[in-house]
């Protein structure tokens, strides 16, 4: 009972909060140490080995010291213990945050192309310095959809397995692909091992996300369009929530892009290239919401009767 009411405590404040931008957060804490090793170990040679080190490294001791705690405060109080499990929870959580930002997008590049630009390099990796309205309107929902898997479902996924020391490093595990699992030649050998335990770590979740977004939308027919469309993405998980919003929303994502100045031509997700409106953000927005209310009930069930 205790896990299902920590659960409920982490989402709510979540809700209600977003991320914390006066508190310490565990995720900045993360970036500065890969940040540092990356800057430190990214030279020279055997770059691949001194990354996986870095990786493996990293993951385990986040979750290992995670679990240490958690073994202290069982001893001290179990109420320390939920309180330290809810605030992990909510850390965890970026859907508000996600959600936030994306509406700002879209009210941003309605102002002038120039704010849209600016705001929606806020979430996305790729440049944005020469995106028409219209692309940054598209980038901001494919951003939806992927980080609805990365910033909600997965997370909520490896607590339902691992606890909270699972779900944390899973943080750590998705904040290393974002900072250095790029195909850059800055990051290719380095970054090698974080990108590819990134993508075990979200295959599941990402398959979850697609089909708790279509039953969100009451859209169960389009399994089939996901199952044709979400391998066509370069990441082995994030076509498939793309796919699902695409046919949600009978868009089309993707298509070629710029990355740390290099072209990367991805295929695309879908086949109505039609402009996208703010009604388009709001629903897009309700399906989020709604998958993602789907998988904490399915947590919670899981705390409550497994």
């Amino acid at each position: 009972m205790i896990n299902a009411l920590t659960l409920l405590f982490g989402w709510v404040a979540d809700l209600l909060l977003g991320d914390p931008q006066r508190l310490p957060h565990p995720v900045v804490w993360f970036g500065r140490v890969i940040a540092a090793m990356e800057h430190r170990l990214n030279k020279g040679s055997h770059r691949r080995l001194k990354g996986a080190v870095t990786a493996v490294s990293l993951i385990l001791a986040v979750f290992l010291l995670s679990l240490l705690i958690r073994q202290g405060l069982t001893a001290v109080s179990g109420w320390l213990l939920a309180a330290f499990d809810a605030i992990a929870i909510f850390y965890c959580l970026a859907g508000t945050t996600l959600i936030r930002e994306v509406r700002q997008v879209f009210l941003a590049v309605d102002r002038s192309l120039e704010e849209g630009r600016a705001q929606v390099a806020r979430i996305v990796g790729r440049d944005t310095s020469s995106l028409s309205a219209q692309e940054v309107r598209t980038a901001a929902l494919e951003t939806l959809a992927e980080n609805l898997s990365d910033g909600v479902i997965a997370p909520l996924f490896w607590l339902a397995l691992l606890g909270t020391p699972g779900m944390l490093a899973y943080k750590m595990v998705n904040t290393l692909d974002s900072m250095i699992g790029y195909r850059t030649e800055r990051y290719l050998q380095f970054g090698c091992w974080a990108a590819r335990i990134d993508d075990a770590a979200n295959y599941l979740p990402a398959r979850l996300t697609s089909l708790l977004m279509i039953l969100a939308a009451l859209k169960p027919r389009l399994i089939g369009f996901i199952w044709r469309n979400g391998s066509r993405h370069a990441s082995p998980n994030s076509g498939y929530p793309e796919a699902a919003l695409a046919g949600i929303l009978d868009c089309r994502f993707g298509g070629p892009h710029y990355y740390f100045g290099q072209l990367f031509d991805k295929p695309f997700i879908g086949e109505n290239e039609r402009d996208l409106t703010t009604a388009d953000m709001k629903k897009a927005v309700w399906v989020n919401r709604m998958a993602e209310v789907l998988m904490v009930a399915l947590v919670t069930l899981r705390f409550l009767f497994l």
